[in-house]
């Protein structure tokens, strides 16, 4: 059974810096590209960053330079670094991977940047 769970959230002000973490559990984590998405309020799900099992990363462009993926092969986690907080990052993140046609996804955690 695939889990994977989010912490990490919370409330910052405006230039102040998060760090997400997922663990993941019922995959074969060394070999699955890893995602990280966010939902803002009144929005649509929208992809923030990706790693693959190589360390190749991509990043939406309203979080390049501020944000970094990292992921952690001998403890099965993915971190989300987020430095240089905005209003406009405020949402909902969740953790995602795929196997297959299948995707998986986290509760997700709350993260609210105030101005």
């Amino acid at each position: 059974q695939v889990q994977l769970v989010e912490s990490g959230g919370g409330l910052v002000q405006a230039g102040g810096s998060l760090r997400l973490s997922c663990a993941a559990s019922g995959i074969f984590f060394s070999g699955s590209t890893m995602a990280w998405y966010r939902r803002p309020p009144g929005k649509q799900r929208e992809l923030v960053a990706s790693i693959t099992s190589t360390g190749n990363t991509r990043y939406a462009d309203s979080v390049k330079g501020r944000f970094t993926i990292s992921r952690d092969n001998f403890k099965n986690t993915v971190s989300l670094q987020m430095n240089s907080l905005e209003p406009e990052d405020t949402a909902v993140y969740y953790c995602n991977t795929a196997l297959g046609r299948d995707s998986y996804w986290g509760q997700g955690t709350q993260v609210t940047i105030s101005s």
